[in-house]
């Protein structure tokens, strides 16, 4: 049991980590034609862009809570947030985001799973990707209530100092898990595998957000005569 413990909150983030980095650059490299959404909204509309909205607009809420969430150093906040509030504020956000997602991520598996034509044009990597992604949201709202027994911040404390020694490359991260539900842990090596997955499946995608589209120069058009 100690081994897997040092192994995956130890050793695992950081083969993780170097799959997910390695392995977008070669696909980058070695695979541009594969580097798409691969979007089958032109197969069927209906019902496409309520499931896709929801699912996105989750997802980013949930990436970017727990981005700043466990890597914002506590001294940051602290003047003006206290542990407990921000336990509360990462249930309620958490949440909200975390059933958006469900919804969202859901529909659009049931549409992968259940229309013919886009069953037909969907890879293994596409169902199995979105299927994982769909049960790593089940895990997340399910810790909600197990951080409720916790309402003083004291758990949430734990995974926090977790995620900064193992970004700090701080030596033996996984001491800061003692006594962390196993649900916890479920969550974070499901989620430290779909980031070895990235490189291999359609995720790729989000290296391309169009961000550039917010700072280029108008694109002045006229009509002819």
């Amino acid at each position: 049991m100690s081994f897997l413990n040092l192994f995956f909150f130890d050793i695992y983030p950081y083969v993780a980590g170097t799959i997910f980095l390695v392995g977008s650059w070669l696909r980058y490299d070695y695979g541009q034609y594969s580097w798409r959404a691969g979007s089958s909204q032109m197969l069927d509309k209906k019902g496409m862009r309520l499931a896709s909205n929801l699912f996105h607009i989750g997802i980013l809420g949930i990436f970017f809570g727990h981005f700043f969430g466990l890597l914002t150093p506590h001294w940051v906040y602290e003047p003006f947030l206290s542990v407990a509030l921000k336990q509360k504020m990462a249930m309620g956000a958490g949440g909200i985001c975390g059933i958006l997602t469900l919804v969202g991520g859901g529909l659009l598996l049931k549409r992968r799973l259940l229309n013919p034509r886009i069953r037909a044009t969907s890879s293994v990597g596409d169902i199995m990707i979105l299927t994982l992604l769909v049960v790593q949201v089940i895990l997340g709202l399910l810790t909600i209530p197990v951080s409720g027994r916790h309402m003083d911040g004291t758990e949430m404390m734990k995974l926090v100092g977790w995620a900064q020694a193992v970004v700090t490359f701080h030596p033996g991260a996984s001491a800061h898990l003692a006594g962390v539900a196993a649900i916890y842990r479920l969550h974070m090596i499901l989620g430290m595998t779909i980031f070895v997955l990235f490189p291999f499946c359609r995720l790729v995608h989000i290296w391309s957000a169009p961000v550039e589209y917010l700072t280029r120069r108008y694109q002045v058009v006229r009509n002819r005569r």
